[in-house]
């Protein structure tokens, strides 16, 4: 086991935060005891800034992007409301006829609920693109919904992997159907960076979202990676800092936590993504040995992301057999929704046509750069008869509200 978590946990849940480098933390540590901020001209003013302009180089050498490309959020949320309201905005300002947005039905809630407030408040018509069963964007839907008007069309944002099922997007065929038409393209990479190779000019997307926490870094802390000459309406509104886009004072300690994990994470990627791809491969097995009706959701291979494997369990409620799970200290996660403390199918699923029980029964497990082999061994060792729980207690999945579907935004085109 690794040295950053109690020896009893068996942690398989890194899509949703995965442990901070140590490296990072001693960065941030010195940082902290440092006086200084950013926006000031005097002489500490000045240490921070250029502590914080080396982070905003170093970041954007890792990503394949220019320093001043980078705009420094507070994290994965807001770099995505920043994009899909900034572009809307900004575009709609310019021709009033481009009000549409289009995006994959599998998105994060972090980009479709800013899309539904879009809808619902300023008029967007927010169009959901379909997925195949596998959770791969149907880029001849992407063609017939621009091609059918491509004036009205404001942007277009396909994530680059899948955070529930781990499928990869085909974000280069994604960027070349709106490049015909001049159409800008955000791409969310939150779940990508440090599992696959991200390169923002090489894909050749307008914006692209990263976060800190995703990546052995601190919470609170992103960035939206924008090219110099989009044009963006800010959200926030203050100091005129991150190129009047994003105003703020910035968290320097956290900027450079956010630097160090990333060329961290970049440096590597090519020989992390070969042994999680193997512990991913080993876990998957060991899974379906031991329950072999468990259904694999997704692509194999490396048409998913080498960290991700999701399952679903037939008779089984997720967040139940999650608990069984956790009191046995292995820890993951369900690719449902929860408002209000009832739990919801999960959009992604009931977007791969799954039911709605089938999308209820399903449980996602991701690996990092802490993760071991025996880890592996724990979960395969006890998801059997968590199962066989889960079934005998009558805890199948069973009927509940859905959550966001293709028709999420009612009034709008989906």
């Amino acid at each position: 086991m690794n040295d950053e978590l109690p020896v009893s946990v068996a942690y398989l849940d890194h899509a949703a935060t995965t442990p901070i480098y140590p490296e990072v933390v001693d960065a941030m540590a010195a940082q902290l005891a440092r006086l200084g901020n950013a926006s000031s001209l005097h002489g500490s003013g000045r240490a921070t800034r250029r502590i914080v302009e080396e982070s905003r180089e170093a970041i954007a050498a890792a990503l394949g992007a220019r320093p001043s490309e980078v705009v420094f959020t507070s994290g994965g949320t807001e770099a995505d409301n920043l994009a899909a309201k900034g572009f809307f905005w900004s575009r709609r300002h310019v021709d009033p006829r481009r009000t549409r947005i289009l995006t994959s039905a599998i998105e994060h809630h972090a980009m479709l609920d800013p899309l539904h407030w879009l809808a619902t408040h300023e008029g967007a018509e927010v169009e959901l693109l379909p997925v195949d069963a596998d959770g791969i964007l149907l880029i001849e839907a992407l063609r017939t919904s621009i091609e059918r008007d491509p004036e009205s069309v404001a942007l277009v944002s396909v994530m680059w992997a899948n955070n529930e099922v781990g499928t990869l997007q085909p974000i280069d065929e994604v960027v070349a159907l709106a490049g015909e038409h001049g159409i800008p393209v955000h791409t969310d990479a939150v779940q990508a960076l440090g599992q696959v190779p991200v390169d923002f000019a090489g894909v050749n997307v307008d914006a692209m979202t990263v976060t800190g926490h995703k990546v052995g870094g601190p919470f609170g802390v992103g960035a939206l990676l924008l090219r110099r000459e989009a044009d963006l309406v800010a959200l926030l509104h203050g100091g005129g800092q991150e190129r009047d886009v994003r105003s703020g004072t910035l968290d320097a300690p956290a900027i450079v936590g956010f630097a160090l994990a990333t060329e961290l994470a970049v440096k590597s990627q090519p020989t992390r993504a070969v042994e999680l791809a193997e512990l991913r491969d080993r876990l998957i097995s060991g899974v379906l040995d031991a329950v072999p009706d468990a259904q694999l959701n997704g692509l194999p291979d490396d048409a998913r992301l080498p960290g991700n494997a999701h399952f679903t369990f037939p008779g089984c409620q997720g967040d139940s057999l999650l608990m069984l799970l956790d009191a046995q200290g292995i820890e993951c996660s369900t690719g449902s929704a929860c408002s209000a403390g009832v739990p919801q199918a999960s959009h992604v699923l009931l977007a791969m046509s799954r039911d709605e029980a089938t999308a209820r029964a399903s449980l996602r497990f991701s690996l990092g750069h802490t993760s071991t082999a025996h880890d592996i061994e724990r979960l395969v060792e006890a998801i059997g008869p968590a199962v066989q729980r889960a079934r005998a207690a009558g805890l199948g999945a069973g009927s509940a509200t859905t959550s966001a579907s293709p028709a999420l935004f009612a009034g709008t085109s989906s």
